[in-house]
């Protein structure tokens, strides 16, 4: 740990200050600038088609880059470098475990909820929705689906990326790294997944981020699904000595959760909403399933992060 701010190690890599005001002073710029962008989309939370819509689009992708600019303000007033965000690619590989690791988790938990009964492939009204929307008001069910599914995977992951870097910067590119310094992996990981989770509480209780079950349910179930990034995200930040498999990793969750396979699955009762997406069931278990795999190789991480920088790229 140092003693001051962001200090470059010989092989070109950084030491990020453990100083908890550089922490603080984030914190403090993420509550001001989320509570800007939280206080608009509360207000139009019951806007949610056409211009108003879009309107709820735009605020929340400035309440998802408040961490980020959060944490470029931080360094601009402590005078930190922030060249220790680990804005470098990293080793491709940690890049695609990013991508894959949601759909792995994700697919499996929807595969459960069609094989129970809980919902069911794929739903028709859908399938229609989709099809105009894409322009191929005439191809077949299948034809939709698949190229729904390739294009949301590829050229969607532009989109989802924009919003999800912005988060990734404050939390995993500033503040994860310096409180892993402080407290350890484990104590990272339970420190950033309190704020990280804490962060998402007002659109849950009084917004439409949520949906239909009652509160407590919704609540545990997400809480349970940020602790579980947190390991996956924070392993890979330290891991890859980058921010951007963690980003990779945030923005391919919101995209096939949020965006394919949601959309895909059609409702059978009020059980549904019991057990798909963030606020149910089975995506948080599977999600914590991996994250138990990956806290278990955290001491991997941990000495991938102290390794010269040179020597972490396989």
């Amino acid at each position: 740990m140092t003693a001051g701010p962001d200090r470059a190690r010989p092989d070109g890599s950084f030491q990020q200050s453990g100083i908890p005001g550089d922490i603080l002073v984030f914190i403090a710029f993420t509550a001001v600038l989320s509570a800007v962008f939280y206080s608009l989309a509360l207000v139009s939370s019951t806007a949610v088609g056409g211009d108003e819509g879009r309107g709820m689009r735009l605020y929340i992708t400035g309440l998802m880059w408040s961490p980020g600019v959060a944490a470029l303000l931080t360094a601009w007033l402590r005078g930190l470098d922030v060249r220790a965000f680990g804005w470098g690619l990293g080793a491709m590989k940690w890049n695609w475990v990013g991508y894959l690791l949601p759909l792995g988790y994700s697919g499996i938990a929807y595969l459960l909820v069609w094989l129970a009964g809980w919902g069911y492939f794929a739903d028709p009204a859908n399938v229609t929705k989709i099809a105009a929307v894409f322009g191929w008001p005439d191809a077949g069910r299948e034809v939709v689906i698949v190229g729904f599914v390739l294009v949301s995977g590829t050229t969607g992951m532009v989109s989802s990326l924009s919003t999800a870097l912005g988060e990734e910067i404050g939390w995993r590119g500033f503040l994860a790294p310096r409180v892993v310094e402080r407290a350890g992996f484990t104590g990272g990981v339970l420190l950033v997944g309190t704020i990280w989770a804490l962060w998402h509480l007002p659109l849950i209780l009084f917004g439409s981020y949520n949906q239909g079950a009652p509160a407590w349910i919704t609540v545990l179930c997400f809480t349970v699904l940020v602790f579980s990034l947190s390991v996956v995200s924070i392993w890979l930040r330290l891991r890859s000595h980058s921010l951007w498999p963690s980003t990779i990793l945030h923005a391919s969750h919101n995209l096939f959760i949020q965006a394919v396979l949601t959309p895909l699955t059609g409702v059978k009762g009020p059980v549904t909403s019991y057990a798909i997406g963030e606020f149910g069931l089975c995506v948080p278990a599977m999600a914590a399933a991996a994250a138990l795999y990956f806290w278990m190789r955290r001491g991997e991480a941990m000495a991938a992060w102290r390794r010269p920088l040179h020597r972490i790229h396989s």
